[in-house]
């Protein structure tokens, strides 16, 4: 496993020792969860065309489609209620996932250069979750979390900071900051994470510091999410989607 990321996709491919494009297959299974994907011009592009099928259907609380690549995966064995991210009580494993990390550092400055397409039902974002190895290890850092109606002409409200989850030790600290920004055009979003504190920038600029944050490694996590029932005025044949040009990870 690397403790640095310099990723700039090159070529027609993702990097496999880095990257898997499944999200949370544990409580589905990977078929049922591939992104939706294409790497050309040195650009990712997760979409979420209107064919893609629905994640978790009889599970999760309201319909979601998603397409995300993760650095990172683990489950229990099936059956077992040992999983990442757990959305919901009384979930048990589908299909078992083997321990594997490609990027899982422990304290870093990570940088997602992206931009996205949605709309009032869809969302793009970037975050670092604990690799759950023991629930205890769960905590988020959301770098970036961008709701579609949220944006409008010249702005878009900025979502970063810590997200407990099943860590004692952590306290809930999120907020959702306009920014005056284009989220169509690309923009830097960093987290600078040291022992005890967050550093959260945007182009360069501090929007936010928190002196409080996970001592565990974590998975970077990157996705474009649709949220169906609440594209109440989506146009036609619209697809949601988020382009990512640069992701940077470097040890602090």
């Amino acid at each position: 496993m690397r403790d640095a990321l310099d990723e700039r996709f090159p070529g027609a491919d993702l990097d496999p020792d880095v990257w898997f494009p499944y999200y949370l297959p544990h409580w589905s299974a990977r078929a049922d969860s591939a992104a939706t994907w294409s790497v050309r011009a040195g650009e990712l592009h997760l979409t979420i065309p209107p064919e893609q099928p629905l994640w978790c259907p009889d599970l999760h609380d309201g319909p979601l489609r998603v397409s995300c690549v993760q650095t990172g995966s683990f489950s229990g064995p099936v059956g077992s209620p040992v999983g990442q991210q757990p959305f919901a009580d009384g979930l048990l494993v589908r299909e078992e996932q083997p321990a594997w990390w490609g990027y899982a550092p422990r304290y870093a400055r990570v940088e997602v250069r992206m931009r996205g397409v949605v709309d009032e039902g869809s969302m793009i974002a970037c975050w670092m979750s604990g690799i759950e190895d023991r629930p205890e290890r769960s905590g988020e850092i959301c770098v970036a979390e961008i709701f579609g109606d949220t944006v409008r002409p010249g702005s878009a409200a900025v979502g970063t900071g810590i997200k407990a989850f099943r860590d004692p030790r952590l306290t809930e600290d999120f907020a959702a900051v306009p920014l005056p920004l284009d989220v169509a055009e690309f923009h830097d979003y960093a987290v600078d994470w040291t022992p005890g504190r967050l550093v959260f920038t945007v182009d360069g600029a501090v929007v936010r510091e928190l002196d409080r944050a996970p001592d565990y490694p974590v998975q970077l996590m990157i996705g474009v999410f649709d949220f169906p029932a609440r594209a109440t005025g989506r146009a036609p044949g619209f697809v949601p989607e988020l382009v990512v040009s640069a992701v940077r990870g470097t040890p602090r």
